[in-house]
């Protein structure tokens, strides 16, 4: 199996941390999140991974270059962009992505089971499969419901809601390329929206595995402390 994993974003929300180091490289506990994915990936069956890079493309580079145990697993390689083109347009220029294959970004914790979504999407055979998590936001503000006239329908104090939330993890049918013209910006978004548009079958697999995306200082901070507390959890892989 194939995996892409999207790595040359810039992180400013984690500044000042990313002004110095990539985000996929940042530590949870002892060890950066690009090498806990990448070990993941490996015991989950796939064999080759592409990283795109731009921003600290070095860094990578020379990470890698120190993780010899790594490259006795995974086949690994990279494609670097000197100007960014999305998170849907780094896919064009990824050479032999011709099977189904799997595309995440690198800034991920989460124990979900990369196999058993990449299994769910050939079975269906979809053009696109996404890996969703039901996210439950807290609005700490009293919620006003109005009707068209202006007059008050409902007051809700602080409600809790729930959505659907794509994990920045996905599976593709190969032939979906051919909509992300080489050299040209296409965030994933507009990809997903111009396949829903075109007929093609673009599903949501819904899963309750934990997931937390590393966007924010707090965000980096809760994640090293799951992960410290509950290492096993995202490092012994299920059968």
């Amino acid at each position: 199996m194939r995996a892409v994993i999207l790595a040359g974003g810039r992180g400013t929300r984690l500044a000042p941390y990313t002004t110095v180091i990539p985000k996929p490289l940042l530590p949870i506990g002892d060890r950066p999140i690009l090498d806990l994915v990448l070990h993941q990936l490996a015991d989950d069956g796939f064999t080759r991974v592409t990283l795109t890079l731009g921003y600290m493309a070095d860094y990578f580079k020379v990470f890698l270059a120190q993780r010899p145990e790594l490259h006795e697993r995974l086949e690994i390689d990279f494609i670097e962009e000197t100007q960014p083109t999305g998170t849907a347009g780094s896919l064009a220029m990824v050479p032999d992505l011709d099977e189904p294959f799997l595309a995440m970004n690198g800034d991920i914790l989460t124990d979900l089971s990369y196999a058993e979504l990449f299994r769910f999407h050939c079975e269906q055979d979809a053009a696109l499969t996404i890996a969703a998590h039901q996210k439950q936001v807290k609005i700490d503000l009293g919620v006003l419901e109005i009707a068209a006239d202006g007059r008050l329908t409902d007051y809700i104090e602080k409600p809790t809601k729930s959505y659907s939330v794509s994990m920045g993890i996905y599976v593709y049918r190969p032939d979906v390329l051919m909509m992300i013209p080489k050299g040209e910006y296409l965030d994933f978004p507009s990809l997903a929206l111009n396949l829903k548009d075109a007929g093609r079958k673009v599903l949501a697999w819904k899963t309750d595995a934990t997931w937390l995306d590393l966007g924010r200082p707090e965000d980096l901070q809760e994640a090293t402390e799951l992960f410290v507390a509950r290492e096993s959890q995202f490092t012994l892989r299920a059968a």
